[in-house]
């Protein structure tokens, strides 16, 4: 359904740094994107962070979270852990999502620039 999802930074640099830890537990790598930012492809579309091209700076959304998929439960373990070494802060911490579809196991991260995204994995029992 999506090509991709563009998020605006103020600090590229700490972005980058950010997305590279976050997303590299997810197994995604950045490549330039228009001598202006990165992106990070996947099969399904790509993540792309850059300034915005209004000129203007970068904001976050209220009520916007960006969802990723995760392997199993480890990568969303590293994935947050990753992203809070990289400059992140928590939007909750690894574990069991009552109120997602199948009590999915997720956490939330918000980047430096506020922009919140997650991980989820399958639920296929209980943590070990």
């Amino acid at each position: 359904m999506f090509t991709h999802v563009y998020f605006g930074s103020n600090d590229l640099a700490k972005s980058k740094a950010f997305y590279d830890a976050a997303l590299g537990a997810l197994g995604y790598g950045a490549q330039p994107f228009s001598d202006i930012g990165y992106v990070y492809p996947s099969e399904g579309g790509a993540l792309v962070i850059a300034p915005p091209a209004d000129g203007q700076p970068a904001t976050f959304a209220n009520g916007h979270t960006l969802g990723l998929g995760a392997a199993n439960y480890d990568a969303v373990d590293a994935f947050h852990a990753a992203g809070i070494a990289a400059g992140g802060s928590s939007e909750g911490a690894p574990g069991f999502r009552p109120n997602s579809p199948g009590n999915m196991y997720g956490a939330y991260l918000r980047d430096p620039d506020g922009n919140k995204i997650c991980a989820y994995a399958p639920n296929v029992g209980p943590r070990d």
